[in-house]
């Protein structure tokens, strides 16, 4: 096994992080392992904001469902899905664009998404950690107001890097269902209620497999947070309408 497929199966989210700074030049060579990631026709869709303001950093931690541990990051980045900047170059130069629309917002969030990953795997290789905030996408108005984002600027993501404690290193990764569920050929196959036991089992470990599920659903399926996160991306969404 070569040493980026290793790394790429021993990265685990880190949520607790040594005092250690992350040097700037790790910092920019993590920066542009984003920028060179796959892009649809090239156009990358996307703006990175390196959050380094301490009152930023709080408000972020508050907003993303309080998770204190987002300020005390040593580098954290939002991943904006952006389809301002080449509408604004288009009408700048004499075009008449359409306004952006749905498959635009997710072609953006395609490309956000993949420089995000480059830049957790680009900083995996330098021994640093990183954890993805989802959250990033709930309470739109507050988030859109913290950053300053301008319509058709949409947060995809949060990733908060630091060097992980010896706790968090040691710490197993979670297990992954296997990929004979995950992995299908040629057309999509909806699994029956057989195969979905036995492929979140697992997770369950020796409980009672129904009451696990049930409360996983509960605590985040049919969560506050989880509805919020509906709530705001609906909301916003009314503007590529």
């Amino acid at each position: 096994m070569n040493e980026t497929i290793k790394q790429l199966y021993e990265r685990k989210s880190v949520r607790v992080f040594t005092d250690q700074p992350i040097d700037e030049a790790d910092v920019q060579n993590i920066l542009r392992a984003a920028t060179m990631a796959p892009t649809a026709g090239n156009q990358q869709l996307y703006t990175i904001l390196r959050v380094t303001d301490p009152a930023l950093l709080a408000r972020l931690a508050e907003s993303c469902d309080h998770q204190p541990f987002i300020a005390k990051g040593k580098l954290v980045l939002v991943f904006c899905a952006d389809c301002l900047k080449w509408y604004d170059a288009f009408i700048g130069t004499g075009c008449e664009p359409r306004k952006p629309g749905p498959g635009d917002l997710l072609l953006a969030i395609d490309d956000a998404l993949i420089a995000a990953q480059n830049t957790v795997v680009a900083a995996q290789s330098l021994g640093i950690g990183s954890c993805y905030i989802g959250d990033i996408m709930e309470n739109m108005e507050r988030q859109r107001e913290i950053l300053n984002l301008p319509e058709y600027v949409f947060p995809a993501a949060l990733l908060v890097f630091g060097y992980p404690t010896e706790q968090q290193k040691e710490r197993k990764k979670p297990e992954r269902v296997g990929m004979r569920y995950i992995v299908q050929e040629n057309q999509y196959r909806r699994m029956n209620g057989t195969e979905l036991r036995k492929m979140f089992k697992g997770k369950a470990a020796e409980g009672d497999y129904e009451a696990w599920m049930r409360a996983f659903c509960q605590r985040k399926y049919n969560s506050d947070f989880a509805r919020e996160m509906s709530r705001s991306v609906a909301e916003y969404l009314k503007q590529y309408e």
